[in-house]
């Protein structure tokens, strides 16, 4: 007798194909072939071809709680505890022949980081709110934080994101990124706000700065996080937090004052200019 055909395994995430374009504000342009499908954070659609169909779902669309109104129940409260919507947007492929594209784009400048799931172990961890989209069945949950100093000062709550499934997922991050890979016992030290991601291996801790006047004056604040390997991360140069409190301190309650841009008198300047 012949041997019996040879068939791929299962998998439970939808195999999609991407191309990431541009340099300082970048997009994702996703394939899909037909009958695939992706989900992603609702306002980062960016464009589609006209044989995609959006569709708003209760949660990630994973279906990894269960069938059921209670199952998508829990999936939606999931990413009520990490800050976003009850809802994502599904887009899918539904013409019987053909491959059709779809782009979404990153909300503010920086890079996105695109990570395969099945080669990484099936999950990782990243900030709340750096997730842009994923391929459909993927689930996007919830990761709480085992120790109080990370959960109290990290900058990020006790509550981090988890990506899970074996398909492509896309995390968006602000500045140049970083991706480091740490031995086991190594420690890297930064600020708590450039961590983007991380494999749940590595050991995440949050230490206050040594010395009184470095934590006081020195301006970097009173706590950073200290990552223990072995495992990847990826960081990001510049927080958006950080770039949100430089822009409110340059506008300032009353608008801003455009007299002190360029001015070598600075301050002093806006008082012989007549703005102050």
């Amino acid at each position: 007798l012949p041997p019996p055909p040879q068939t791929s395994a299962p998998s439970g995430s939808h195999d999609i194909d991407y191309e990431i374009f541009g340099q300082e504000m970048q997009f994702v342009e996703i394939t899909l072939d037909p009958q695939e499908a992706c989900i992603a954070e609702a306002g980062s659609f960016f464009y589609m071809d006209p044989g995609i169909e959006m569709q708003t779902i209760f949660g990630d669309g994973s279906g990894q709680e269960g069938s059921g109104i209670m199952g998508k129940l829990f999936s939606a409260g999931k990413r009520v505890l990490t800050g976003e919507s009850l809802f994502m947007t599904l887009f899918a492929n539904t013409r019987g022949s053909g491959r059709q594209k779809l782009a979404f784009a990153a909300p503010y400048p920086g890079s996105i980081i695109p990570i395969d799931l099945r080669a990484l172990g099936g999950t990782m961890i990243c900030q709340k709110d750096a997730f842009l989209c994923a391929a459909k069945g993927v689930s996007i949950g919830i990761a709480f934080q085992r120790k109080l100093g990370a959960g109290f000062f990290g900058g990020e709550g006790f509550i981090l994101q988890k990506l899970e499934g074996d398909g492509k997922a896309f995390v968006h991050a602000c500045g140049a990124v970083v991706e480091r890979e740490l031995k086991a016992g190594e420690v890297l030290r930064l600020d708590t706000g450039c961590l983007v991601a991380m494999e749940p291996r590595i050991g995440y801790d949050i230490q206050m700065v040594s010395g009184i006047k470095t934590a006081l004056f020195g301006g970097e604040g009173l706590f950073f996080a200290t990552l223990t390997g072995p495992g990847k991360v990826w960081l990001q140069s510049l927080p958006f937090s950080r770039l949100a409190s430089r822009v409110f301190a340059a506008v300032g309650p009353a608008g801003g004052r455009k007299g002190e841009e360029g001015s070598v008198l600075g301050g002093l300047g806006g008082l012989f200019m007549g703005d102050r």
